[in-house]
């Protein structure tokens, strides 16, 4: 299948990357739980108050923010308002393997992998122990 393009190429006025940015309650713990879990490596971190104010880290080729709450900047975790307004999604090699994995780090399985509507796909759901969802996917052909 022929990869899609949708709208317009980039330029100087329109985005060249989106950069998912995390709100957490624990930032220093979800930091070391994204090294253990996902392979995450920190790029940066900037405390204040012994909060993360702003941090950077990435995962496979995938760039991350995160900063702890911040109920004065309206700034909340997905955990503190009880549900999900965006969920990630991760391709890897093999999603039964790297669910087990995040499950052991502390994730809970939302939904177990199974196959997926394309001959050859497999996907699971799972949420981290700071409240955010993710879509864990593997292709055959991955």
């Amino acid at each position: 299948m022929a990869e899609q393009h949708v709208g317009t190429e980039p330029t100087e006025e329109l985005p060249r990357t989106v950069v998912p940015y995390l709100a957490v309650a624990g930032g220093g713990e979800a930091l070391d739980f994204y090294a253990r879990a996902f392979g995450a490596r920190e790029v940066m971190r900037m405390d204040e108050g012994g909060l993360i104010a702003h941090a950077e880290f990435t995962i496979g080729g995938a760039r991350f923010f995160l900063s702890d709450e911040w109920p004065s900047l309206n700034v909340r975790s997905p955990a503190t308002l009880g549900g999900f307004s965006v969920s990630l999604a991760i391709e890897v090699a093999d999603a039964d393997a790297l669910v087990e994995r995040l499950a052991e780090h502390g994730a809970t399985i939302e939904r177990p992998v199974e196959a997926g509507p394309v001959e050859g796909t497999r996907a699971g759901w799972v949420v981290d122990p700071y409240g955010h969802r993710w879509h864990i996917s593997s292709r055959g052909d991955a």
